[in-house]
Parts: structure tokens; C-alpha cells; sequence
């Protein structure tokens, strides 16, 4: 569904780290071209080779970010939620999309149309300076993420991303593992069975502590020295 710009959009604007920084004017013009867009659960947002019309921000929300194998196996990428880009660098390298983007709940989205904000940019540069730099950040993520999935174990895996939702987070201990354990399974390239059973043995060790969706996070030298090739029997 596509709503006109409500007034509230430079407030919105404002409050968004991506575009915080920027005068007034800056989002005054971003505002004019801006359309808001709500997805529903599990509808599709862009699907993986399809021509890049624009991107998104997200105001409300989760979106699931995954690819499909040839036999239709699903690979999960990342889980991006309020403020976060979707689909910026085809915007700019005018790629078709490469992944597929659905709305886990209820999503509402600021969509920038690529020619519309294109335009824009070349009359003020300073919009995109702030993009590049949090592009910049994706990019550490998504280097990291890719390290951790080639060159580390599964437990490896797993105690990356307990300190990354840590770190991103800003706990001292606690994370929430708000998806499914098929969806963190996914995640971290392998199956439920394996990941339940990794998560059985760290916690029998007493590096962490199991409380529903709650994982606290007791000895975080031990995760990371998991994380650095420390052998513990798994």
C-alpha cells in the first residue's frame, strides 16, 4: 500500500541517523520526492534480479533480507529493522536487487524513487556524504558476516553473533534472540538440530545462560576465544 507524504516527514527525516545531521533545506528537498509505503506480513518488498526502482528506509518494522538456491532452499542474509537502508547500492550502481526483501510484521517503509533522488543528489551533495558512510558500516557488517560463514565453525558462528546483537545492542550481557531458531539456524548456514545442541553444550560449560528467547552471556571471553579457533567439544 502507498500513502501521499503525510506533514510528519521532516520530523521523521530528522530523527533518523542516516539523515540527522543534514539543514533543513537538505530535507526539504529529500521530502518532496519521499513516498510512504506499508507492507503487510510476509509480503514482498523486492525480489532478488528484479530492476531496481529505489530504495528503502525503514520507519516501523522488520524486513527478512534472504536468497533462494536453485532447489528453493532459503538462505537468510540479515534481519534489518527501524533506520536501516534495503536496496541502496542498486540505487546507485543501477544493478537489479540482489536478494529478495519480505516483511516479517507490519512494515512501514520511506521508499526513494533512484531517478527522483539521483536528481536530487547532484544538487546536494551532502545527502549522499551521510549514505556512504553508513553504507560503509554495512559493508564491515556484511565482511564480517561473510568471514564468519566461510572460515568459522558453526560454534564460531554462533558466538560471533551473540556478541555482534551485544555489541549492536548495547547490553552487558543479555541479548534477545527475537527469531525463530530456524530463521537463526538459516542465519548461520546450518540446521536447527546442530544449532540446538550447540546451544545445549555452551550452556552446560556455563559460558551462557538459556532463558527462553533470552541468552545472557556469561563468560564472553570464552565466546570469543570460541570465535578465535579455541577447540571445545561440540
Amino acid at each position: 500500500m502507498i500513502k501521499k507524504n503525510s506533514t510528519d516527514h521532516l520530523t521523521r527525516l530528522a530523527g533518523i541517523p542516516l539523515f540527522g545531521k543534514l539543514p533543513e533545506t537538505s530535507l526539504k528537498l529529500l521530502d518532496t520526492i519521499l513516498i510512504e509505503r506499508e507492507f503487510s506480513r510476509g509480503e514482498n518488498i523486492f525480489t532478488q534480479g528484479s530492476v531496481s526502482s529505489g530504495f528503502y528506509i525503514i520507519l516501523k518494522g522488520r524486513v527478512k533480507v534472504f536468497k533462494l538456491s536453485a532447489d528453493g532452499k532459503e538462505q537468510i542474509l540479515h534481519f534489518a529493522d527501524m533506520h536501516e537502508l534495503l536496496g541502496a547500492v542498486p540505487s546507485f550502481t543501477e544493478a537489479p536487487y540482489p536478494a529478495h526483501a519480505d516483511a516479517m510484521e507490519k512494515t512501514t517503509t520511506l521508499f526513494f524513487p533512484q531517478k527522483d533522488f539521483l536528481s536530487l543528489v547532484r544538487k546536494e551533495p551532502a545527502v549522499v556524504m551521510n549514505m556512504m558512510a553508513n553504507l560503509a558500516m554495512r559493508l564491515q557488517h556484511f565482511t564480517r558476516m561473510i568471514e564468519d560463514l566461510s572460515l568459522k565453525e558453526v560454534p564460531g558462528r554462533l558466538a560471533a553473533y551473540f556478541l555482534y546483537l551485544c555489541e549492536r545492542k548495547g547490553c552487558s550481557d543479555l541479548v534477545e534472540i527475537d527469531i525463530s531458531k530456524g530463521q537463526l539456524a538459516s542465519l548461520l548456514g546450518t540446521i536447527p538440530e546442530t544449532l540446538s545442541r550447540i546451544l545445549r553444550r555452551l550452556s552446560d560449560q556455563g559460558i551462557i545462560k538459556v532463558s527462553g528467547k533470552n541468552i545472557r552471556l556469561i563468560n564472553k571471553k570464552a565466546l570469543q576465544d570460541i570465535i578465535d579457533g579455541e577447540k571445545i567439544s561440540f
